[in-house]
């Protein structure tokens, strides 16, 4: 899709963080964008940050079918057509503890909104892509996950982990059919160092009650960005921001220039994956993992949380 002009697209999560950004990057291209998300007073205040009729904002609940489906209909009842749907939804469950003893809700939780959330987006704008032979679907992964995990993270580099490999059957089904529709899988990274300030951060913000894990943390969601700051400042590092709209930009990139690795190769995470695959090539234990690292909380740290 080479040019971007007067085509619709759809963005999950778009209330803030990546999702919004990458909804400014498509404006600026001549896009109409639905911004869609799960908080609806903060769409509110987006449809007014850009005050244009070429961008509306829906509510929307990934982890249910029918709801994504409104949105679809809502997409179509307003601009008559979609041509591109990015899949960014995503939440940190902030479990507790080890893998073995998080909560089931969070896993539940996680599942719903990161992988059956981006299951639900293809399901429901796929088929008209398709049959109109035309667009792009760009699911939103992690290099924690992609490349490779950080192991005490836990739960989101299994659902993002899925969430490549899922794009990758996609782009490979597509290609056997011989469809024009085409897919990426969006690794947010920057070329500037320093962390994605997304959203993402606040662990376990907007629990549904179904989630809940009825202890006193349910509706008190952390702050993990604070949390890796405090670290880094112990052992004497800053962590400096790196620009959201780096991300935007690559999520453009991807639909223009049909990448399917829509992602900045930097020298750490390509060390890593070196390191990966010598290490399923070799039949060698993972000890790339063992590597102290402060974006994530300990195991002291974890069974507080």
């Amino acid at each position: 899709m080479k040019d971007l002009r007067d085509k619709v697209a759809v963005v999950t999560g778009g209330s803030g963080g990546i999702g919004i950004e990458i909804g400014r990057a498509m404006l600026a291209e001549g896009m109409k964008v639905v911004l869609a998300d799960i908080t609806e007073e903060k769409l509110g205040e987006v449809e007014k940050e850009f005050g244009t009729s070429d961008l509306i904002g829906v509510r929307v609940d990934v982890a249910d079918f029918d709801s994504v489906c409104a949105l679809r209909d809502t997409t179509l009842d307003r601009f008559g057509a979609c041509h591109v749907i990015v899949n960014n939804a995503a939440v940190g469950a902030g479990a507790k503890g080890s893998v073995w003893e998080h909560h089931l809700n969070d896993w539940k939780w996680s599942l719903d909104v990161n992988v059956l959330g981006v299951i639900n987006g293809m399901n429901a704008f796929i088929p008209a892509l398709v049959e109109q032979d035309e667009g792009h679907v760009v699911n939103t992964s992690s290099g924690n996950g992609a490349y490779y995990p950080i192991a005490s993270s836990g739960i989101y580099p299994v659902t993002k982990a899925a969430v490549t490999t899922l794009t990758e059957c996609l782009w490979g089904q597509l290609r056997e059919m011989g469809s024009n529709v085409s897919a990426s899988v969006l690794l947010p990274s920057s070329p500037t160092p320093g962390v994605l300030a997304t959203g993402i951060w606040r662990a376990g913000a907007n629990r549904p009650d179904k989630y809940l894990r009825g202890d006193t943390d349910d509706n008190n969601p952390r702050d993990a960005l604070a949390e890796y700051r405090e670290r880094a400042a112990a052992a004497g590092q800053e962590v400096p921001e790196s620009p959201l709209s780096d991300v935007a930009d690559l999520c453009i990139r991807g639909i223009r220039e049909d990448l399917f690795w829509a992602t900045y190769p930097l020298e750490g995470q390509m060390q890593k994956l070196d390191e990966r695959y010598a290490s399923m090539k070799n039949l060698t234990s993972p000890d790339y993992l063992a590597e102290v690292n402060l974006m994530s909380a300990n195991a002291d740290e974890r069974s507080k949380q």
